[in-house]
């Protein structure tokens, strides 16, 4: 099973489009550092984990990567850096909506995808219909989420096809 690294962003854009259970329907491993688990979403979101969510530990010598990358960066938060090290770590892709950790991603070498990405897996994949990511759209944006409308509702116009 391919394993996803996500920031919070992502996990925050499904639950406002209403697809986290759709999310967990995919044939991936999503996964989120412990440190980011325990300090942006164990509170509000502790059923992640019955839905399937996987906590990720960096190893001491990730840890030591992404504390001189806290260092180093602008823009991207702690927790940001700390999913972007798991990911380094697992040597796998990551899922995240924010511009700056993307553009530091992007200059570390690692693949970056976005809920648009994520979204249109779920239509391919067959667990959710265009209609039902154009709701998810509409709900994602009248919730104060930030996407690239254009491109997000082009991409359901180039699936329906």
């Amino acid at each position: 099973m391919i394993i996803l690294i996500s920031d919070a962003n992502i996990l925050i854009d499904m639950e406002e489009g209403d697809l986290l259970d759709a999310l967990f329907e995919l044939p991936y491993q999503f996964t989120v550092p412990d440190l980011l688990y325990f300090d942006e979403l164990e509170t509000h979101h502790a059923d992640l984990l019955d839905k399937g969510l996987v906590i990720g530990e960096l190893s001491s010598t990730t840890m030591r990567y992404a504390i001189k990358l806290i260092e180093r960066v602008r823009g991207p938060s702690r927790n940001d850096c700390f999913a972007l090290a798991l990911a380094k770590q697992e040597i796998c892709p990551l899922l995240t909506g924010d511009r700056a950790l993307k553009k530091v991603a992007n200059e570390e070498g690692l693949e970056v995808h976005g809920t648009l990405w994520v979204v249109e897996a779920m239509v391919e994949h067959q667990i959710i219909s265009v209609e039902t990511a154009r709701r998810a759209y509409y709900q994602m944006r009248d919730n104060g989420r930030r996407l690239p409308w254009d491109i997000a509702f082009a991409q359901l116009a180039r699936l329906v096809q």
